[in-house]
């Protein structure tokens, strides 16, 4: 477990280190654009620049030809006032720009702007240098001067930002991701395959061997319990059937003895029933066993699902001489093949199952009925009777229990119900489905879904 906590300490640490390098990197971000910008507002042509380069050609006359040119280029007009704000003289000015100034006037401009003209002062020997920029491109602030540029940069860059810094925390929530997937991934199968009772094995290097390491243990753990609890299921099966066989021998030797009275006839008769009962049971107990642990091999090929059952349900007509339990074939006499694939003899049987369940729990008798039906491309097979049913508790706890043990109510004794437990690991070997539900007739029903 430490381990484990150590690479996701390790995981996390690296992505909050991600996070502020690229907060970083968007600081760094910014502070080129914000340079490029304000770089422009301080190059040559900027307003301390040009004030500067402009008084110094000042002459009382004007400016020289390449100074002019230079404004006109830049779209900057000048004038220069003398100390009682008169105009002495003007180049470029627009005509809304006034040709005498208060003394008032031109404390304001001088912070700010003249009819919305972005102007900049600079106090010569000659006068008063004013040089005014074309309106919005420059953003006076108390003492200092930025670009509309650089404003109109500022949402582009926070939104650009916020987008990209969005899809790289999202590319590295996704690589991420994908590597811890790719590395629990093996443990995450691992353990859903033993909690399915099969063994697992892990090789996996770095901070999640030791996990592997556990869970390697824990397969050859359950390994061991699973083969010793086969090992013990087939040999105590195979103790018990050498003295049943003795047991069924002589009862049915004692039962063929014409010096028998009735009384011990039907005592012999029980003794032989119980010990088939018992005999069905060891089957039912290993095959089931078999079947939980994948050492049942099943051969599946292509079957005629409506032949199989046909087979099993006449196997029972022919050995009920008594009509006690009559089976009736409610298949649509036009379906006469429905095909999929299994192992015929494991099929058989688990339909042989269910018509035996309907005879074990209905003492008393009861009519069986087998179809066989298609629906949305599964084969499905239903056995029901119309005989004493379970309640819905009953049907409820066979539905969910992961095994089937059903609690005989007027007795202290289990009774195992094998034979549905080996239905149910029958049709999941085929990718099946069992439902175990009330039958349209009154009593119990199972309907088996297999895909076609």
């Amino acid at each position: 477990m430490k381990s484990f906590t150590r690479y996701i300490s390790k995981n996390l640490f690296c992505f909050i280190i991600y996070i502020i390098a690229l907060l970083f990197i968007d600081l760094l971000v910014f502070g080129l654009i914000f340079y490029n910008t304000v770089s422009e507002d301080y190059g040559k042509h900027a307003p301390s620049r040009m004030l500067e380069e402009v008084s110094e050609a000042l002459t009382q006359d004007g400016l020289p030809d390449n100074v002019l040119e230079t404004l006109e280029s830049n779209h900057i007009w000048a004038m220069l006032l003398d100390e009682n704000g008169n105009r002495i003289w003007a180049a470029l000015t627009p005509e809304e720009i006034p040709a005498a100034y208060s003394l008032q006037d031109v404390a304001l401009f001088s912070k700010g702007y003249l009819r919305d003209y972005p102007v900049f002062a600079w106090n010569t020997e000659n006068g008063l240098l004013v040089l005014g920029y074309p309106k919005n491109s420059y953003r006076k602030i108390t003492a200092n001067y930025y670009s509309t540029r650089s404003f109109q940069l500022l949402p582009a860059y926070f939104c650009g930002t916020l987008l990209l810094d969005l899809l790289l925390l999202f590319l590295a929530y996704y690589f991420s991701k994908q590597k811890i997937i790719k590395n629990t991934g093996p443990i995450v199968a691992a353990v859903e395959t033993l909690s399915d009772g099969t063994p697992a094995h892990l090789s996996i290097n770095g901070e999640l061997s030791g996990v592997a390491e556990s869970i390697n243990k824990t397969s050859e753990i359950l390994s061991r319990q699973n083969d010793a609890r086969a090992n013990w299921i087939s040999g105590v099966s195979h103790d018990i059937r050498t003295p049943l066989s003795m047991i069924m021998g002589y009862a049915e030797q004692l039962q063929s003895d014409t010096h028998l009275t009735d009384t011990e006839r039907k005592m012999t008769a029980i003794i032989i029933k119980h010990s088939e009962r018992i005999r069905n049971l060891v089957s039912d107990l290993n095959l089931a066993s078999k079947l939980e642990y994948n050492m049942q091999p099943i051969s599946v090929k292509q079957e005629n699902a409506v032949a199989i059952v046909r087979q099993a349900a006449v196997d029972f007509i022919n050995t009920d001489i008594y009509d006690k339990y009559p089976i009736e074939w409610l298949t649509d006499e036009e379906l006469s093949a429905c095909l999929i694939h299994a192992d015929r003899d494991l099929l058989k049987r688990a339909i042989s199952n269910l018509i035996q369940n309907c005879i074990n729990h209905n003492e008393n008798g009861c009519t069986i009925y087998v179809s066989v039906s298609i629906e949305q491309n599964n084969c499905v097979i239903r056995v029901e009777d119309n005989g004493i049913g379970a309640s819905d508790e009953q049907i409820e706890k066979l539905n969910t229990a992961p095994h089937y043990m059903v609690c005989d109510t007027n007795t202290t004794e289990q009774r195992h119900g094998l034979g549905l437990l080996i239905v149910k690991q029958i049709v999941d070997s085929h990718n099946g489905t069992t439902y175990i539900e009330h039958s349209t007739f009154g009593g119990f029903a199972v309907k088996l879904k297999l895909p076609m």
